[in-house]
């Protein structure tokens, strides 16, 4: 992606981009329903109630949502399903499909790339075929849910329930005030969006039922199915998927770019939505024209809009830099290993252990305490002795004495699992402990050390990186 790189002399703010007017729509813009009051108290606002739950209830969503699909259901046990009106039907699903999710998603509410008029005609056609509001009112809220993610401004927050956020949020009443404000002024001035807004019941009815159902008649004389299955049923199908993305989306999958707000990756949803089921990728890139950036997973949706770039109906396909996808990528995973890391038993860390003199560390080991020395830090092996794999008497041989030579080579070249479990033994460290003492100076005055933390502050040990191992075995004169 192109950006814009400050370099040395230039003001900080760019005179081109001052005094111009505001993004937001005009006062005149009509953003809501003529007869709508904000000082009126909203039926939302009260709990509730036996008394008043059908003033809850969006009656007329409800009718186009579940009301129609359920008399075709029942219609359709009166009229056959010929194998041309189920192929036509299928076909057209895919159709009004891509119109949701390459048209209203990721053409007008993400404007992930550029489309020629003829190609948003019939973007904005077959997706009011999918009888889902205007392209106008549909990328408003999706903006709004994506700048307020899981928030109560959120208008299909999962946090308010699975089911809220597939259903729930279109056949209850929402309340305006509270839905979070975007910025539609682009689409305020789309000729194509507002065209279709404003004759949306037009589009509707005709590319909803009366088109589909002429294919099928006129084709093959199939009237009432064409009205059934690639009119009525089919609408009910192509919401559902569409409204997995509000919903399965944000519940099942995995989190690769991050885990903070709810939307997750999925194969299923992705099969569900014509491939807008890689949902954590794409709240993270909203801008990026592809939902799936591996070429094995299914987004039949990019492949469409790349399709039609290749024919010249598309443009200025946008997608996020590889070098920022793979940085979250990383950082996510680092992230996972932390939270793994954080459950594991590192030892004491050095700075908080006791500064132990030689000559009491000798003491104590000679009075029948099994202290052992390996790079100045000092580990108490009382209850390890017995389980050594190399035996009691090589072990023992150690006791007392500055045993890192002997850790390092000189008797054994221990694996990382053994500096591992040993620093789970720590007790102390010595004073002018030769790497210990070093170390812990160098952070007192801030020098170069090359060591990195975790997200809990806790210093990263890699493997083969434990203060204990030291390269070159070396050579004490304490080791006697």
């Amino acid at each position: 992606m192109p950006s814009h790189q400050p370099v040395a002399g230039m003001s900080a703010i760019d005179p081109e981009f001052m005094d111009q007017p505001s993004a937001m729509a005009g006062t005149s813009e009509p953003n809501r329903n003529s007869k709508y009051d904000p000082k009126k108290p909203h039926i939302t606002e009260q709990p509730i109630t036996r008394a008043n739950w059908y003033k809850h209830v969006n009656w007329l969503n409800c009718f186009f949502i579940l009301g129609i699909p359920m008399m075709g259901c029942v219609a359709a046990f009166w009229t056959p399903l010929r194998l041309p009106t189920a192929i036509w039907a299928v076909v057209f699903y895919f159709w009004t499909g891509l119109g949701i999710t390459a048209g209203y998603h990721r053409l007008w509410a993400h404007k992930s790339y550029s489309a020629r008029t003829p190609l948003k005609l019939f973007l904005a056609l077959v997706g009011g075929g999918a009888v889902e509001g205007s392209i106008r009112w549909w990328s408003r809220d999706h903006r709004a849910h994506h700048r307020y993610t899981d928030t109560n401004k959120d208008p299909y927050s999962v946090r308010k329930g699975l089911m809220y956020s597939h259903i729930g949020w279109m056949v209850m009443k929402q309340n305006p005030k509270r839905i979070g404000r975007t910025d539609i002024s682009d689409l305020n001035e789309d000729p194509v969006v507002v065209w279709q807004h404003k004759n949306y019941l037009s589009v509707v009815a005709f590319m909803g039922l009366i088109f589909p159902t002429l294919v099928a008649g006129l084709g093959w004389g199939d009237w009432m199915g064409g009205f059934i299955y690639a009119g009525i049923l089919r609408i009910f199908f192509v919401q559902q998927a569409t409204f997995c993305v509000n919903s399965l989306a944000h519940w099942i999958g995995e989190q690769p770019f991050d885990d903070r707000n709810s939307p997750r990756d999925h194969v299923i949803t992705a099969f569900v939505t014509l491939g807008e089921g890689y949902h954590n990728f794409h709240h993270e890139f909203p801008s990026d024209y592809r939902n799936a950036i591996q070429w094995h997973q299914y987004d039949p949706t990019k492949w469409c809009i790349w399709v039609w770039s290749k024919l010249g109906l598309a443009y200025n396909l946008k997608q996020f830099r590889s070098n920022e996808i793979e940085k979250g990528r990383v950082q996510q995973l680092q992230k996972k290993l932390d939270q793994k890391r954080s459950k594991l038993d590192w030892g004491i860390p050095l700075d908080q252990l006791p500064v132990i003199e030689w000559e009491d560390y000798v003491e104590q080991a000679k009075n029948g305490r099994g202290l052992i020395a390996v790079a100045g830090v000092v580990h108490d092996i009382t209850d390890f002795i017995a389980e050594h794999p190399g035996g009691k008497a090589i072990i023992k041989s150690g006791l007392g004495k500055d045993a890192t030579a002997m850790f390092n080579g000189g008797v054994y070249m221990h694996s990382n699992a053994a500096h591992n479990l040993l620093s789970t033994m720590r007790v102390g460290v010595i004073r002018g402990g030769c790497e210990v003492e070093i170390w812990k100076r160098a952070q007192r005055e801030n020098k170069d050390v090359n060591y990195v933390k975790d997200d809990a502050g806790n210093k990263i040990i890699r493997a083969g990186n434990q203060i204990t191992k030291v390269e070159q075995p070396m050579v004490s004169a304490s080791a006697a």
